[in-house]
């Protein structure tokens, strides 16, 4: 499992605000490169964001799954990015000082991305997950999502 971590000069609860827009979606997530919907209950357990992954003129399109949200500590998000595959993501966020302190992990959970052994698959990951986190951070820290 791919784990990056970042501290943020934020409140965690900036960080669940900018993760309970899912407009914001592409703005943080390494790779989305568009929203076409949101579901109206998003966030909660179950609701689904429906984006576009990859460069024009190569796009394709897909969904997330909310699987667990329990701000401002944790959300659990499933993936899917055809046909590649899906990714299981889970975010966990804790308060240190004036800031938090932010991990995220990301495994292959099914498709052809997960017949690539782990190790291999965790270096391009744990580099993409470190600009995620970066972007997540300049967005929350700025206030976004409020």
């Amino acid at each position: 499992m791919a784990r990056n971590v970042k501290r943020m000069q934020c409140a965690p609860e900036a960080v669940f605000a900018v993760l309970a827009d899912g407009w914001l979606f592409p703005s943080w997530v390494v790779g989305a490169s568009r929203m076409r919907d949101v579901a109206e209950e998003w966030p909660r357990t179950g609701s689904r964001l429906h984006h576009s992954f990859g460069v024009w003129p190569a796009l394709l399109d897909d969904s997330t799954s909310v699987l667990e949200y329990d701000p401002p500590r944790r959300m659990v998000l499933q993936a899917r990015g055809w046909p590649i595959g899906e990714a299981r993501i889970v975010i966990d966020v804790k308060p240190r000082g004036e800031g938090c302190v932010v991990r995220l992990q990301e495994v292959a959970a099914e498709g052809p991305g997960s017949l690539v052994p782990q190790p291999l698959l965790d270096i391009p990951l744990r580099l993409r997950n470190a600009e995620t986190l970066h972007r997540l951070a300049y967005l929350a820290e700025g206030g976004a999502g409020r």
